[in-house]
């Protein structure tokens, strides 16, 4: 067991972790956040995306204890005050989700794209996402998402 402290969506935490839990493991099983999905284990689909101090990680393949000191931010810390975020308003808007299960790491891909390029082309959308594996939309609805989304970001929504 190893003592750890970090930043989940604006929460600190001090937990003392089994050194062979991932941080998947750690989000769902011990703080009750079960956006982040474990799809394939291995890292390949996306499903289980959070952002670790302002990068893309797959949770699956990240222990725990390298979590130590970091900021994690989850889809459900998107949500502020009961409002989505305006990625996930323009999910919905568009239709960009059918059965949703890489949904919440296909937004937080998109979140990480945006707070580094506020305009990104439809080939930096599409290369902003290719870590994150969706069989159901073929992915134009979800290009479409992340357009409407600038709109809306740009627009000042909250």
């Amino acid at each position: 067991m190893k003592d750890i402290k970090l930043n989940v969506n604006g929460k600190d935490y001090t937990l003392n972790v089994d050194e062979n839990i991932k941080l998947l493991g750690l989000l769902r099983d011990e703080l009750g956040l079960t956006g982040a999905k474990e799809g394939c284990g291995e890292g390949e689909c996306g499903a289980c995306t959070v952002i670790m101090d302002g990068e893309t990680v797959n949770s699956c393949l990240v222990m725990a204890f390298q979590a130590d000191g970091s900021n994690i931010l989850t889809i459900e810390g998107l949500e502020q005050n009961g409002e989505l975020h305006p990625i996930q308003q323009a999910f919905i808007d568009v239709g960009a989700v059918q059965c949703g299960y890489c949904t919440p790491g296909m937004i937080m891909s998109v979140k990480a794209l945006l707070d580094k390029n506020t305009n990104p082309t439809r080939e930096e959308i599409r290369e902003g996402i290719s870590g994150n594996l969706c069989r159901c939309t073929g992915y134009n609805k979800i290009v479409d998402a992340v357009e409407l989304s600038i709109k809306y970001l740009e627009e000042g929504r909250r």
